[in-house]
């Protein structure tokens, strides 16, 4: 229902917005110009009040109707529900709410958790569940229709030749945006407190600078070994975190050694070299490239790069994994070309003509003027674009997990299988997982430390476009 209601209410904005800009220039007659604020200003100050008031009180009630309508359920079965355990009476409220969803349905099944006398007194909660959130429906309809006559009277009423209505609806939009930013920074904030509770949590079964620096990664060792015996006592020879971190970097240099050269060279021929007919073309396919989702690159990686490493190896006698760093690599730089490219592309567009044909007019060369002139104004932006690209590497999982493996390997050898940080994470919070273990929590712990590093990287990357700067006039 408060679906419903908040499309009606989309519907009753634009009607009031069209109802108060005529009215603005009915009143006005032949002078808008007498009007202080412009007609579409007095049609967002209606709407406003005819919807916002509403869609507010609806939210509020949806949002407080599921704890009133099972507290009510819990108030009349009080009697029967405080003869069984809190995990009983969640599986009973779960089965009250399953039944009342599927209320008046036809041919669909739904199984529950509790049984004999429970199971009838479900049935019977569910009526009352269903009751109650008719009940709390149209209070919600009427609440709703009375905010926005009442909303709308007064909003009619404040149309004016002198009102400066423009005022109120510029510091609603304003007030909008604020809350919007307030919100992307609260839920940046709720991640990282996120991680950094459950952090604390991992490093007191593990030391920090056991996990940080140790050698073996073997988390699933936490609960036992082959003979049965725990292994809890041992967690700090099982948390070792450098076989990530070194796979991790491994398969990003090698990614970016490919990423830099050929995404920058693109640039630059994009930019100086290219004709605007092939610009218009190539371009396009670029962008292309880039939105090719990342599971089509490890079907790629796996499928066709990493045979034909290890065929290449095998021919000139080396020993190839059939899961190696260089295949991620090289299909991870191949994804990642577009996005240092463009970047790069931007920044060598936003250096002046003027210094470009004043290195003409000394007579240099266009090779000269790109390798003296551009390269260096543009360098701060490029190297911005580097550090961006290394962090989208170091963040990416399915190419790993396809190309280069799940093992935890302490080598700089791109010939063998390694794995990354990301691919851990994966791994431990696969399935239904306890998360009070060392096992679990060390997911949070790669999270926070991957967290820590991209984080560096972009401020450093901010820092070196702000320290190295140039206005140009």
């Amino acid at each position: 229902m408060a679906l419903y209601i908040l499309g009606a209410l989309l519907v009753v904005a634009l009607a009031a917005f069209i109802i108060g800009r005529a009215r603005a220039i009915s009143i006005a007659g032949r002078e808008i110009s007498s009007l202080h604020s412009r007609p579409t200003y007095h049609g967002g100050f209606l709407a406003i009040w005819a919807s916002v008031p509403a869609f507010l009180a609806t939210i509020l009630l949806a949002s407080l109707s599921g704890s009133y309508v099972e507290n009510a359920v819990l108030d009349k079965f009080s009697d029967t529900l405080s003869t069984i355990g809190s995990a009983q009476t969640q599986a009973f409220l779960r089965d009250v709410r399953s039944l009342a969803e599927t209320a008046g349905e036809t041919g669909r099944q739904v199984i529950l958790s509790t049984k004999g006398e429970l199971r009838e007194q479900a049935e019977l909660a569910a009526e009352l569940y269903t009751s109650q959130i008719s009940t709390v429906n149209v209070a919600m309809l009427v609440l709703s229709v009375i905010l926005v006559l009442a909303g709308g009277v007064y909003g009619y009423t404040r149309i004016k030749v002198e009102k400066r209505n423009r005022h109120f609806v510029e510091k609603f939009i304003t007030g909008i945006l604020v809350i919007c930013s307030a919100v992307a920074i609260l839920i940046t904030i709720g991640i990282v407190f996120s991680l950094i509770f459950e952090s604390i949590r991992f490093f007191q079964k593990v030391p920090f600078f056991d996990f940080l620096f140790g050698y073996h990664w073997s988390p699933q060792s936490a609960f036992e070994n082959a003979s049965g015996t725990s292994l809890a006592g041992d967690n700090s020879r099982i948390f070792g975190a450098i076989p990530l971190f070194v796979g991790t970097f491994l398969i990003t240099f090698i990614a970016i050694s490919i990423a830099a050269p050929l995404g920058l060279m693109s640039a630059i021929y994009m930019s100086d070299y290219a004709s605007q007919r092939f610009r218009a073309i190539a371009q396009p396919v670029m962008e292309i490239l880039a939105g090719i989702p990342t599971v089509v690159y490890g079907f790629f990686a796996a499928l066709t790069v990493a045979p034909a490493i290890r065929g290449w190896g095998e021919a000139v006698g080396l020993s190839v994994s059939s899961e190696s760093a260089l295949a991620a690599g090289v299909v991870m730089g191949i994804m990642i070309i577009p996005f240092v490219m463009s970047l790069s592309d931007d920044v060598i567009n936003s250096v002046p003509q003027s210094l470009r044909d004043g290195s003409y007019a000394m007579g240099a060369t266009r090779s000269e003027t790109i390798r003296r002139v551009v390269l260096p104004a543009a360098l701060p932006g490029i190297v911005s674009a580097l550090l961006l690209a290394v962090s989208r590497a170091v963040g990416e999982t399915m190419i790993v997990v396809m190309a280069a493996g799940l093992a935890a390997n302490l080598t700089i050898n791109p010939l063998e299988a390694v794995t990354t940080v990301t691919v851990q994470i994966v791994t431990l919070l696969v399935g239904d997982q306890e998360f009070d273990s060392a096992k679990t929590l060390a997911a949070f712990a790669l999270g926070l430390v991957l967290f820590v590093i991209t984080l560096c990287l972009n401020v450093y990357a901010l820092y070196v476009v702000k320290k190295y700067r140039e206005q140009y006039d």
